[in-house]
């Protein structure tokens, strides 16, 4: 068990296993049933943030209220989503009973929501403070949709990691040592007002904005489609159309911008093109000749990110 008492928090176990995932001697391996689902977050208030603090944000966090059946068994505990955790861990406890489960981690199941809805549980039936031991497969239960309250949420992009930490750590040196580490991988980042799950980023070279569109993969293709052969795809002058990612069921379209200008610079391009969009979602003919090439132009810039 990895515990750091200077963080205040304490690393999350995995199950322990005997060599190559045998069973022990006299033990039956059990069976467990993976089940994939191609749009995990659907259902949720804000599936589109969810997707994009899951792979487009580096640091952020947002309150959780678990749903009145969970509330009742474990009471108004406090649940803190986060874009990340240390080491990656899918969540964490603290002495004063606080939870936080981590969006981004490295082992999961087909289905995101099943796995988030596991840690959750786990580090509620955990005693605070203690180690939050969490399958590696979770198998058939209860998801996210079940554990908590389907409401938007409330969240704040961070400068960095320190809301990791406990009020009394932040002097510990092997703290600051921590954080510098993870510091030092942040992009600046911020959440734009002008549509939703919308983000610009500064990279090295050049800035971003990146957004997730919640509608239906085919219909948003269409639309897109419909915008760049009428040549409105773009976010004003020295905008360049990067390409989209395919994440978790939804299009994650991303724009090159000038590296100097900044993210306030944005909201306004980024509000006519959220206008533009919905007007050519709304359209219901099919695409034209000239569309259905534009279509097949941004499909071949098409990535899939998860």
């Amino acid at each position: 068990m990895a515990v750091d008492e200077g963080l205040g928090w304490v690393a999350v176990s995995k199950r322990a296993k005997t060599p190559r995932g045998r069973a022990s001697s006299g033990e039956k391996r059990e069976k467990i049933r993976d089940v994939y689902v191609g749009r995990p977050f659907e259902g949720l208030a804000d599936e589109p943030e969810w997707v994009a603090l899951r792979e487009l944000v580096p640091a952020a966090s947002a309150p959780l209220k678990l749903s009145a059946a969970f509330a009742e068994k474990y009471g108004d505990r406090q649940v803190t989503l986060a874009t990340v955790l240390p080491m990656a861990w899918p969540a964490m406890t603290k002495p004063d009973g606080r939870v936080l489960i981590g969006l981004q981690r490295h082992v999961q199941s087909g289905d995101v929501s099943r796995d988030l809805a596991v840690a959750l549980l786990c580090a509620l039936e955990t005693p605070s403070g203690k180690t939050v031991d969490i399958p590696a497969l979770p198998g058939v239960g209860d998801r996210l949709q079940d554990v908590i309250e389907v409401a938007p949420l409330d969240i704040t992009v961070h400068d960095g990691f320190e809301f990791w930490l406990d009020e009394n750590a932040t002097d510990d040196p092997n703290v600051r040592a921590s954080l510098e580490r993870a510091n030092a991988s942040i992009f600046p980042t911020v959440k734009l007002a002008a549509a939703p799950a919308t983000y610009w980023c500064r990279v090295t070279d050049r800035s971003h904005v990146r957004l997730v569109l919640g509608d239906d993969e085919d219909r948003a293709l269409d639309a897109l489609s419909r915008l760049s052969a009428a040549g409105e795809l773009l976010l004003g002058d020295n905008t360049k159309f990067a390409g989209m990612f395919r994440a978790h069921g939804l299009l994650a379209p991303v724009w090159d911008l000038p590296l100097e200008i900044e993210a306030a610079h944005w909201e306004t391009p980024v509000a006519d093109f959220d206008k533009r969009y919905k007007q050519a979602l709304a359209v219901t003919e099919p695409l034209t000749a000239v569309e259905r090439r534009s279509k097949q132009g941004l499909i071949g810039r098409l990535q899939p990110l998860r």
